[in-house]
């Protein structure tokens, strides 16, 4: 008789039923789990954070590793997109400038066709700045998204490199940074409109009133909606959704924590804050020296403007690529954090 098991049988350790998912890699590591109180293994870092779940100072330094690592790339980018949106800025202004003292000159015996003319003009120039920030955005976010994402995974990538990946996600990229604005604004106009129609019919007091406190509410809602949706960018670059896929892929992973990505966009835009503020106190040394003084009339000068401009191309150089790696890291680490991106990661990385 065989005592050996026929090919059919189950064997000595029948299969049981699936177990739950393995943990993420960072926690794979000689003592995890058997002692409560000790740190968590080292995750690995093949890039510029560790592949876990990221603190405030690790998105932080992210962005700023991914700038100091991968400059030759960056830098190009965002110099070239501040230089080309701040030289419109800047011709924009101008002639807004102009517009408004040949409006001043004419206040006193100006034809109403006269006024007309003028005001046209200065909206063009407005339209100009809101145009080249817009095309400005567009650039920097889909470029530098691309970037962040190969410097997660530590690989290189040239700006060529970039564009190519970029490129095909530029159309929805538009609609997408268009949609919210017109999104964020709506819901401003919505909040202030029952006053203003209050204020229109005759009833001042009561407009006034409802007018104010529903600007405060529709700024309010419009904060909610920008955190709600900050992460859109870079889920329809990175994962190829479209607009309303991104809009709906961003509420669900900032969903739960819209406290948490707050707090870390405000850090971001404080550090941008202080860049800005160092850059600008040389500009305002210059300013002083070239033109005299930093009365009014002196500020609004085209040798000011341009040493305004050349103040605003260099702190934007660092803000671009550094607000879009901080939305890309938050991004990442959302995913790390409730759907196991590290794992990906990390296999990824190993495959080269």
């Amino acid at each position: 008789m065989n005592d050996s098991p026929g090919r059919n049988s189950p064997g000595p350790h029948p299969p049981g039923p699936p177990g739950p998912p393995p943990p993420p890699a960072w926690q794979n590591g000689p003592g995890w789990g058997h002692h409560p109180w000790a740190p968590p293994p080292r995750a690995p870092q093949p890039g510029v954070i560790p592949l876990r779940p990221l603190g405030l100072g690790e998105i932080l330094q992210g962005s700023f590793s991914t700038l100091s690592r991968y400059w030759r790339t960056v830098l190009p980018v965002s110099f070239g997109i501040a230089l080309v949106t701040q030289a419109a800025t800047t011709v924009a202004n101008g002639l807004w400038l102009k517009d408004g003292q040949a409006l001043d000159d004419l206040r006193d015996d100006a034809t109403s066709q006269q006024v007309l003319d003028t005001m046209k003009d200065s909206l063009g120039a407005l339209g100009i700045t809101m145009i080249a920030g817009l095309v400005g955005s567009i650039l920097a976010s889909s470029i530098l998204t691309v970037v962040v994402s190969r410097a997660v995974l530590g690989r290189p990538v040239s700006t060529a490199e970039a564009w190519r990946d970029a490129r095909p996600q530029l159309a929805r990229m538009a609609g997408l940074l268009c949609l919210i604005p017109l999104l964020l604004l709506g819901v401003f106009a919505l909040g202030t409109a029952p006053g203003l129609l209050l204020f229109a019919v005759g009833a001042d007091s009561a407009g006034v009133a409802l007018a104010l406190f529903g600007s405060l509410a529709g700024l309010a809602a419009m904060v909610w909606l920008w955190v709600r949706y900050s992460l859109a960018a870079p889920a329809l670059m990175l994962e190829k959704q479209g607009v309303t896929e991104s809009l709906r892929r961003s509420a669900k992973l900032v969903r739960g924590v819209w406290w948490r990505i707050l707090g870390v966009q405000v850090v971001a835009l404080l550090v941008i804050s202080a860049i800005t503020m160092v850059v600008q106190v040389p500009v305002s040394v210059i300013q002083l020296i070239t033109i005299g003084g930093l009365d009014s009339g002196a500020s609004v000068t085209w040798p000011s403007l341009i040493i305004s401009g050349v103040g605003a191309v260099i702190s934007s150089t660092v803000a671009l690529p550094f607000m879009a790696g901080v939305t890309a890291l938050i991004y990442m680490d959302q995913r790390i954090r409730r759907e196991s991106l590290d794992v990906e990661l990390i296999r990824a990385t190993n495959s080269g």
